[in-house]
């Protein structure tokens, strides 16, 4: 690589911090009242790039654990194909109501919607989760993010980005597990993939449930309301990293191949969207990079990028701007 050409790329993803501020006060404003522990202070803005297996790049505290907001989606979607691999799903065009019995299924309504629809933010499953009803209508409870009351419409043909019903799409991954989202996160994917111990993925103060007779947490998949999944920048790469290599990590396959190329395809309904994962089929999601091109996207700026033509995986925390603009950056320093 070019070093002064790199040098630039970080300098530029340097001077483009977030303007959150750093107590994270305005969250309420932002997403409406909290379920659940926030931390009282920030990084300020971090990153890390991997290029052929390599750190290239590091800047700023890239060991803080904070916040990742909704990268912990494309983490749920990790979850889901572990579940898949092990049989505990046995397609994700089946219902989900044909394994998850808790009643959140119930209604004729519900019991249309599939895995698949879950993955892809089709679903349009209706209830309430901890407190959170999915309509999203009310500024007290989903601040800006409220949204004008509309028709529901049937599961599957209707795309909503709508973290109610990824809450419910996470209790149901602890139903067929048996065991917690965390527990499974770390046993199947991160120890497997030397991340450190110090990830957490924080419940909502109420979001507990019994399952087998056992107390156990389930888990968001984001930091809207609270809680989610507190990391470093590190392990964000190492889970980048995994997705690169196609669910592969020393020579063990983590993940099936048909997982990952389904996850990384768009859904046929709303914006370009795989499972849980961003893609740039369109050239919008990730400006000037290639089609092939995906990212795990969270408030903040709270960014995974991964170019698998350049073999490359860009962590950046807490930034402005697209995260593309800083990957571009990064390809250019490639001799």
């Amino acid at each position: 690589m070019d070093p002064a050409k790199l040098a630039e790329a970080v300098s530029y993803a340097q001077q483009h911090e977030t303007e959150r501020p750093l107590d994270l006060s305005d969250q309420e404003v932002i997403f409406g009242s909290l379920l659940g522990s926030m931390p009282t202070r920030r990084a300020k803005t971090n990153g890390v790039v991997i290029y052929k297996g390599y750190v290239v790049a590091e800047f700023g505290d890239t060991g803080a654990v904070d916040p990742t907001y909704s990268v912990a989606k494309s983490m749920l979607a990790t979850v889901a194909g572990v579940a898949l691999r092990d049989g505990r799903i046995a397609s994700l065009d089946q219902p989900v109501a044909a394994s998850v019995k808790d009643g959140g299924y119930a209604s004729p309504h519900n019991a249309a919607v599939t895995w698949k629809m879950h993955l892809q933010q089709a679903s349009e499953w209706q209830g309430e989760m901890f407190g959170k009803k999915d309509d999203f209508i009310g500024a007290a409870q989903f601040g800006k993010g409220e949204r004008k009351p509309r028709e529901l419409k049937q599961p599957g043909g209707f795309y909503e980005y709508n973290d109610v019903r990824i809450n419910r799409f996470a209790l149901s991954l602890l139903r067929v597990m048996d065991k917690s989202v965390p527990d499974v996160f770390q046993q199947e994917v991160m120890d497997p993939i030397g991340a450190s111990s110090s990830w957490k993925w924080v419940p909502y103060a109420n979001s507990y449930v019994q399952h087998e007779g056992k107390r156990m947490p389930t888990v968001s998949g984001g930091t809207r309301w609270g809680g989610g999944m507190w990391i470093n920048s590190w392990d964000m790469a190492r889970f980048g990293y995994l997705w690169l290599r196609g669910g592969q990590w020393g020579g063990k396959q983590l993940l099936q191949p048909s997982y990952v190329k389904e996850a990384l395809t768009p859904s046929e309904h709303g914006p370009d969207l795989g499972y849980l994962w961003w893609l740039n089929t369109k050239g919008k999601t990730l400006p000037g990079l290639p089609s092939n091109a995906f990212a795990a996207l969270g408030a903040g700026s709270n960014t995974i990028t991964v170019s698998p033509n350049h073999d490359l995986v860009v962590v950046w925390r807490w930034h402005s701007g697209n995260s593309a603009e800083f990957a571009k950056r990064v390809i250019a320093a490639i001799k």
